[in-house]
């Protein structure tokens, strides 16, 4: 059995999308306004584990798409890389979504996907693994498509003979509909008084 590292080196993973989301569902916020270094920093403090690094991904949409986004993600992505956060963003793909309305029948809209962007967390995740840059994963996200990633880094961990945790973190409360982390993962709930602690107060939005 591996023994375990008295200093647990841990790069965090942030699904940026996925985070914003969960936040809205949870607490009501009605856009990303998280420090994500902070809010890594906060989880990794409360378990005594070393906080590396903070690698940030998201889908951004175009000028003509949505200008006011775009230049909000433009500006919040240009910070985080001035502080030393590593960021991949990618545009988002557009395509057009039919849903049905009960009592009004179908109602078609174009919404914006997010595509390779949990592949790209994925494969950096596992290639950090293979180079023995961490002894946590720490995952902010629910996707359980990244239940297999959990998986394939403990694959990594008993061909190297090391000791490895992967983590999920996401926002939480009693009133939630969605309280799982990602499968095969330890499970990190993060309650709005520490989510509060680490909001952003910089103001992104496009100068007119």
């Amino acid at each position: 059995m591996p023994a375990e590292p008295a200093v647990k080196r841990t790069i965090a993973f942030v699904d940026g999308q996925n985070l914003y989301h969960n936040a809205r569902s949870v607490f009501g916020y009605t856009y990303p306004n998280y420090d994500v270094q902070k809010l890594a920093q906060a989880v990794c403090a409360g378990r005594g584990w070393q906080l590396d690094r903070v690698q940030f991904y998201t889908g951004v949409p175009s000028p003509a798409d949505n200008a006011f986004w775009h230049g909000f993600w433009s500006n919040k992505l240009a910070m985080m890389g001035r502080r030393r956060v590593v960021v991949f963003s990618r545009p988002l793909v557009y395509r057009n979504k039919t849903i049905q309305v009960p009592g009004f029948g179908p109602h078609t809209f174009l919404a914006g996907e997010e595509k390779g962007i949990d592949v790209r967390l994925a494969l950096d995740a596992l290639d950090a693994a293979h180079r023995g840059e961490f002894d946590v994963a720490l995952i902010f996200s629910q996707d359980q498509d990244l239940s297999e990633l959990a998986s394939l880094i403990r694959q990594v961990a008993g061909f190297q003979n090391r000791w490895i945790k992967i983590a999920s973190a996401f926002p939480d409360s009693p009133a939630a509909v969605n309280r799982r982390g990602i499968n095969r993962t330890d499970w990190c709930p993060i309650d709005k008084s520490t989510y509060d602690t680490c909001i952003d107060p910089r103001d992104y939005r496009p100068k007119p």
